[in-house]
Order: structure tokens, then C-alpha cells, then sequence
């Protein structure tokens, strides 16, 4: 059957298509152009006061915006010393993914002499308690309302996607305003209004800050608001997530945009925010982040113009931080907006291809007239920055120059390197209340900055001469040197884990046995855990292989030897058939059994025939 129309009405048709691709923004400015977060009253409501520890603190509620014909409102706790003379410095803190506005993060800043605002951004998250203390907001208070949108994590699909939908800004027509950042950045920037609005808070100094999607609303917010002053995004906010990386055994995507990829990269994604920002920004994150890939977050801030930029690095860790690397925040802030002591440069540093044994040289220079403690070089061999190990190094130190070699055993492998510089604090900084923190054992003494991350891939190891100097080694792990290459750092328990196994340095050969030379006094089980494809599931699903064995005990020294088939898979109970594809070794107590006496001393992992 034919169908046929009249020309009026394909013309219609035509108009009405043409003018929604004109509609559809093409750029970051195009996309906020016609956004004001000061035009629309607040609205402000206070339904609760307190005072303690020589602060007030606020559960607040106000207007984001009208969408869809109906109010937006955003819920959050507000802080700021009592009694404060004239007025402060403010920052707008924001909450990861599955979490909420935090009375810890408030009392932590505000007790530094800052008006701090925690907002709560993903809303009452069905059944959650929204604020994370039961006395101080109660389901019965109000709490942030997004009427006729959602773009919390109920609706997680909306992250990467523009079309349109029944919770979404266009029910009509795929446009980046569906996209849930959008509606989150307009939050935040309703924050900063808010903020500016107290009467004890200075507009003239706000910062802002946030960790894990928190991180990624910073650059969002720092991209589109002037008004920032400093920002401090952590494990999040780096650009060409739509882009397929290339990792060895297939490529690498962090989001699956659904939509125009080009209007995406465009609009929403980080590359195109960054050249905006004017204000510094400090990056704090961990080696291994799943959410903020190290080398994308370089390639990102490399394009922030003419501001000044940090980067602080936890090595070995996946969403977590060191306290050396946790304490840049406050320092930041204090530096940007109280005219506290300026963190020092970035450390300056250089990798040599072309040295005269054609081993790789790496050295470090750090800047500033803070006394330097120490430097840590590291250096890989594997694109993929989430299960990437890096290697430790011997450095030589000269005065406040630290240099060290990087022998590589295969040259048909890519080469990365940077350095933690950690400086002597001018006075040591409480950890209490700073949140993400690996392990705090007293106060922190010593702040980490990093350099820049070097690389080479094959061509220019090959067009610089040079040679592969060492071998593959059966010893994973001597013991040594403490817990340098693991990445578990507790304040109890000995459980520890590494991703050295995926290295091909120290990969087990086939046919090879699993040998753990230990000190155990007393009979226990030891627990070792075995990870297949952990972030790379284009090599393959991800699969944890568990071997539980009972050690008798003995007063000297003993080895235990675990082979392919005592691994079972968690899932199934299939066993675990190649060391090949590993890249995490842990080593722990059962938990489900009592532990005897003191923990095992460690001697040497390796592997044996």
C-alpha cells in the first residue's frame, strides 16, 4: 500500500525537523547560554538549626529551577563557625555516586573557617537516609524534590545518554539537556547562589569540591561558573569517556553515549569543559581509579588554560585515597581562598630514552622551598591505567634531585613513568572527618604532588636504542620492602593485595605452582583470592577464583604450595585453568574462621615447578 502526503505538510514536516537541529546546542557555552543561576528567587527554607563544636549547622531546602512547569528543589546541610567575624571563605562540597550530604564533610571544612554547603544532590534514593546522622533530618523532613525529572542514580541509564524520555527535560527530541549531568551542574550552580546569598559568606571566594560523580560535577560546575574561585575534583572529571581506548586484548569505553557521540563531546564531556575553567584546579585520585582514568585525566587538564594545576596521585589504589594525597584539598582551598602557603609547583621531571646502556632514566626536581621527605618513582608497562602495576624503583637521591633507572625486560612493550614528591608539612593536619582515607595513623606530616606522566610507546623505545636489561623473574615478592607494590594500607589485619601478578615481569609460567613462604606459629587458614580480567572485560568476564588452606603450625619457616587446580571460580567452583589472564593476587585470614595468634610473616611469594 502507497501512502501519499500533501506538499504542505512534508514541508511542515521538514521546518519542524530543521528546527530542532538548529535547537541542538553545539558547544558547552551554546548548551548553558541560556541559564542564569541568579535570575530565579531561592525560596530558602531552614527547617532545622543547631549548634556544636563551636559551629552552626542547617538542614536547608531550595529552588533549582522550574522544569516540566513545576519546582526543582534541592536539599542539603549548611555550615559555618559561630560567631564568625566578617566574612568567610565558602565551598560547596558534592557527594559521589550512592552517597549524601555529609554533617562530617561540613564540620571538617567549617571548623578551617569556611561556610560550607553539602549538598544532596541524589535526592531520599527510595528508603536511604539522606543525611548521615538520624538526628539531625528524619524522613519526615523535607529533602531535594526533582518533580518531573530524575537524574539521580534511580535513573542511571541517563548519564551517558540525550534522548529523550519521561523523566528527562525533552519528552519530544534528543537534546543534552536530557542528559542527568545537565540537571545536576544546574543544581550545583543554584548551590553557589545560595551560598553567595549568606550573610556571613564573602561571594567573592568560593570553591568547590567533590569525589567520585562529585569529582565529575566539579569540573562541570568549574567549567560553566565563573564565580569558582578553586576547585579539588577527586577520582572523577576526565574527558573522552566515549572514546574506545586501546588496551592489549581489545579496546576500552567508559560510557556508551546514546545519542549524537559528537554533540556529546561536545556539550557534556569533560574535554570540552575544561578549556573554559578559570580558576586552579587540583586533581587528587588513585593510580588505578576505574572512574578516573589516569591518563585521561592529564590529557584533560592539559587544556585548562593559564591556571594554575596540581595533580596528587595514591598509588596502586582504585577510589581511595592516602592521606598525603587526601590533605591537598583543605591545603588547596586554604591557599586559593584564605591566602594560606601555596602548595609547591608541580614537580619538574624528565624520562630519557637514550642514556648509554640503554636503560631508561627518569629523574625528578622538585620545586618550591618546602623541605622534600622523600620520592617515589614508578614506571609500567601496561596501557590499561585501571589494572596497570607500577613497578617500584632504587632512586639515587643528589640533594633535592632524585633520579632512577627503569630496566625493562621486553622492549615490544609501551613505557610509563611519573613520581610522588612528598613534602614536610609546615605543621602537621588532623585527619579526623577528611574522608576516603586509606589509612591514618596520627596526624598527617607530609602532603604528596606529582609530576606529569611520561610515556613512550614502542616506535620511540626502538628509535632510541633501547635495550631490554633484565629478566623475567619467578619471585613475585621478597618482602622486603614492606607494602610498596600492594595496595591494601589498614589499620588492622594483615590482608594485602596486589596487581603484580599482571605484569607480565612476573606472569606465572605454565605448568608452575603457587609457592607462599611464610612464619605461621600457630595453625590457621590462609586465604589466597585470585582475580581474572578485572577491568578488562574485553579480554574476557570477570571471574575471582578462591583457594582456602589450613596451615599447620610451626616455629620455623614453611612453604605452602597452591597449584592451578586448587583455585575454584566464586561462581561456579570450576577450577582455574592459566596464571595467563590474572590481575590481582590477594593473601588474608578466612573470615568466616577465628584467627590464632599474631599474623603470618610473609617471606616470599613465587612461583615453582
Amino acid at each position: 500500500m502507497k501512502f501519499t502526503f500533501p506538499l504542505a505538510t512534508v514541508l511542515l514536516f521538514a521546518s519542524a525537523s530543521l528546527a530542532r537541529a538548529a535547537d541542538v546546542p553545539r558547544s558547552v557555552e551554546e548548551l548553558w547560554s541560556d541559564f542564569d543561576p541568579r535570575k530565579d528567587a531561592l525560596e530558602t527554607e531552614v527547617f532545622k538549626e543547631w549548634r556544636e563544636e563551636g559551629m552552626v549547622f542547617r538542614n536547608v531546602r531550595f529552588v533549582i529551577a522550574e522544569i516540566k512547569g513545576k519546582k526543582t528543589r534541592l536539599a542539603g546541610i549548611y555550615g559555618f563557625p559561630d560567631g564568625s567575624q566578617g566574612r568567610l571563605p565558602a565551598v560547596l562540597q558534592m557527594h559521589g555516586g550512592g552517597g549524601k550530604a555529609r554533617l562530617d564533610e561540613v564540620k571538617y571544612l567549617a571548623a578551617r573557617g569556611y561556610a560550607v554547603l553539602s549538598i544532596n544532590w541524589g535526592g531520599a534514593n527510595g528508603k536511604t537516609p539522606t543525611f548521615n546522622r538520624p538526628d539531625t533530618f528524619t524522613e519526615s523532613d523535607p529533602n531535594t524534590e526533582w518533580g518531573e525529572v530524575d537524574p539521580t542514580q534511580m535513573n542511571a541509564g541517563r548519564y551517558s545518554s540525550m534522548l529523550p524520555g519521561p523523566k528527562q527535560f525533552f519528552e519530544d527530541r534528543e537534546h543534552p539537556k536530557n542528559n542527568n549531568w545537565y540537571l545536576l551542574t544546574m543544581a550545583c550552580r543554584r548551590a553557589l547562589t545560595f551560598l553567595e546569598q549568606q550573610t556571613e559568606v564573602d561571594p567573592s571566594r568560593l570553591g568547590v569540591h567533590g569525589y567520585s560523580m562529585g569529582g565529575n560535577l566539579t569540573m562541570y560546575v568549574a567549567g560553566t561558573d565563573s564565580r569558582v574561585k578553586a576547585a579539588v575534583p577527586g577520582v572523577g572529571g576526565q574527558g573522552w569517556r566515549w572514546q574506545k581506548h586501546p588496551f592489549f586484548g581489545g579496546d576500552g569505553l567508559q560510557d556508551n553515549v546514546q545519542g549524537d557521540v559528537d554533540v556529546f563531546r561536545r556539550t557534556l564531556s569533560f574535554e570540552s569543559y575544561a578549556p573554559l575553567i578559570r580558576c586552579p584546579v587540583l586533581h587528587r585520585s588513585g593510580t588505578n581509579d576505574f572512574h578516573g582514568w589516569m591518563d585521561d585525566v592529564y590529557r584533560t587538564n592539559a587544556l585548562i588554560p593559564d591556571q594554575e594545576t596540581r595533580y596528587s596521585w595514591s598509588i596502586h589504589q582504585n577510589h581511595a585515597l592516602l592521606p598525603e594525597v587526601a590533605v591537598t584539598m583543605p591545603l588547596w582551598l586554604d591557599h586559593y581562598l584564605k591566602g594560606g602557603p601555596a602548595l609547591p609547583s608541580t614537580p619538574a621531571s624528565k624520562l630519557t630514552l637514550k642514556p648509554a646502556d640503554g636503560v631508561p632514566v627518569f629523574e625528578v626536581a622538585p620545586q618550591g622551598n618546602w623541605p622534600v621527605a622523600r620520592c617515589e618513582i614508578y614506571y609500567s608497562v601496561d596501557p590499561e591505567p585501571r589494572g596497570r602495576f607500577w613497578r617500584s624503583t632504587q632512586i639515587e637521591r643528589n640533594g633535592d634531585t632524585f633520579r632512577a633507572k627503569l630496566p625493562l625486560h621486553d622492549t615490544k612493550l609501551p613505557l610509563f613513568a611519573f613520581a610522588n614528591v612528598f613534602y614536610t608539612l609546615p605543621k602537621p593536619e588532623s585527619a579526623e572527618r577528611l574522608g576516603s582515607v586509606v589509612q591514618v595513623n596520627g596526624p598527617i606530616t607530609e602532603v604528596c604532588l606529582s609530576t606529569l606522566l611520561h610515556s613512550a610507546d614502542v616506535t620511540a623505545l626502538e628509535l632510541s636504542g633501547v635495550k631490554a636489561s633484565e629478566s623475567t623473574s619467578l619471585v613475585i615478592e621478597d618482602f622486603k620492602h614492606g607494602n610498596v607494590d600492594w595496595m591494601d594500607r589498614r589499620k588492622s589485619g594483615w590482608m594485602n593485595s596486589t596487581r603484580k601478578v599482571a605484569d607480565p615481569k612476573w606472569k606465572g609460567p605454565e605448568g608452575s605452582n603457587l609457592a607462599l613462604t611464610v612464619n605461621l606459629p600457630k595453625t590457621n587458614h590462609i586465604v589466597v583470592t585470585l582475580t581474572e580480567n578485572e577491568w578488562r572485560n574485553y579480554r574476557g568476564p570477570k571471574k575471582i577464583f578462591v583457594c582456602d588452606k589450613e596451615v599447620v603450625g610451626d616455629p620455623g619457616s614453611q612453604t605452602v604450595l597452591f597449584a592451578l587446580s586448587d583455585f575454584k571460580n566464586q561462581t561456579d567452583g570450576s577450577p582455574l585453568k592459566s596464571w595467563r589472564q590474572l590481575d590481582v593476587l590477594a593473601i588474608g585470614p578466612d573470615s568466616t574462621k577465628p584467627w590464632s595468634g599474631a599474623a603470618p610473616e610473609l617471606l616470599q611469594l613465587a612461583w615453582r615447578p
